[in-house]
């Protein structure tokens, strides 16, 4: 274990002393260091219980790309990953939706957290409804297709697999999920939701379809077949889930240095449990892992939309995701003992 998650434990120990010393900088007392402390734990916590399903998700992509892309994504796009999307991802928000300088972004969140905080509050309609359309579009891709030959949740997932014949399907289905949220809205925050949703429902689209031309191109070096492609997807889909996450740690903490703190010890545990999935073909050893996991971003989705009605609680996605995860795991585990039980 101390293989895969050697470098995640170093970094929580010194991200913790890190928010230790933020708190202690900030009120000069040692209850205000262990305050920090605790708060960066839990925002780790919740970040790793929130990523099981993008490991997953991650290792069964992994697994087709060549050593050189894997190495990649798991040096550089880890760093794109805690740096972008932790730190750079809300100030970029507050850029765009205060109409300041990254600067003056910045100086906002130190000099006044709470208005930075409220500008991020104010962004999340467009910000869920960009990563419900896109990860709608993740999970329904992967169940709506004829090529897939196992199925889990067996009653339901059939007669997603026979829908794959029909094309487009899983778009019209996004499409349609989208008008159903959308005449629950107040007719104000309408065009922002649609505007945002549809940019997420064409993100996907582009990077599907970069990511097909990229594999069918004849390239020479390092650009080879499921290599760059893969990469952007995957980097689009962890930024779809650490929505969610980057906007939840609002609700504990204004202080952006904390957050990027906490998630980017989170994001190490999911770059470790994905080496180890990987390492060790985990998902070739539990049948129906895979499915769990896109279960739960199937899951998200609706809850990522429903948050632009009202607040779901981060424990309720938590273990919503945890579940479905667990439940695919003893099904996997049922399976290897009775091979030639139905899933």
């Amino acid at each position: 274990m101390l293989r895969y998650f050697g470098w995640a434990y170093a970094v929580t120990f010194l991200g913790l002393c890190a928010a230790f010393w933020l708190g202690w900088s900030a009120t000069g007392s040692l209850s205000g260091g262990l305050g920090m402390l605790m708060i960066g734990a839990i925002l780790a916590v919740l970040e790793i219980s929130l990523s099981f399903d993008n490991a997953i998700v991650n290792a069964s992509k992994l697994e087709k790309m060549s050593p050189v892309w894997q190495r990649r994504f798991l040096t550089w796009g880890i760093l794109i990953a805690v740096f972008g999307m932790r730190v750079l991802f809300p100030l970029a928000v507050v850029v765009i939706a205060a109409r300041i300088g990254p600067w003056e972004a910045i100086h906002l969140a130190v000099a006044e957290p709470a208005r930075y905080a409220q500008i991020m509050q104010d962004a999340h309609l467009s910000i869920a409804a960009f990563g419900g359309a896109f990860l709608m579009m993740v999970a329904l891709s992967w169940f709506i297709d004829e090529a897939k030959e196992v199925d889990w949740i067996a009653a339901i997932e059939r007669q997603m697999r026979r829908c794959g014949s029909v094309r487009g399907m899983e778009v019209a289905l996004v499409l349609a999920m989208m008008m159903v949220f959308c005449t629950q809205l107040p007719d104000a925050e309408r065009g922002r939701f649609l505007f945002a949703a549809i940019w997420g429902l064409l993100t996907f689209l582009g990077v599907d379809i970069l990511g097909h031309v990229l594999d069918r191109a004849q390239m020479s070096g390092d650009v080879a077949r499921g290599g760059l492609g893969a990469f952007l997807y995957l980097e689009v889909l962890d930024a779809s889930f650490s929505f969610d996450g980057v906007i939840g740690a609002f609700a504990l903490t204004q202080n952006l240095f904390l957050i990027a703190i906490g998630l980017g010890i989170g994001a190490m545990y999911v770059r470790s449990m994905t080496l180890m999935l990987v390492e060790r073909k985990t998902l070739a050893e539990f049948r129906y892992l895979e499915h769990g996991a896109f279960w739960s971003i199937l899951i998200l989705s609706f809850i990522m939309f429903a948050q632009t009605l009202m607040h779901v609680s981060e424990v309720i996605t938590g273990l919503l995701g945890a579940g479905f995860i667990a439940l695919s795991l003893l099904s996997s585990l049922h399976h290897r003992r009775h091979p030639h039980d139905e899933g």
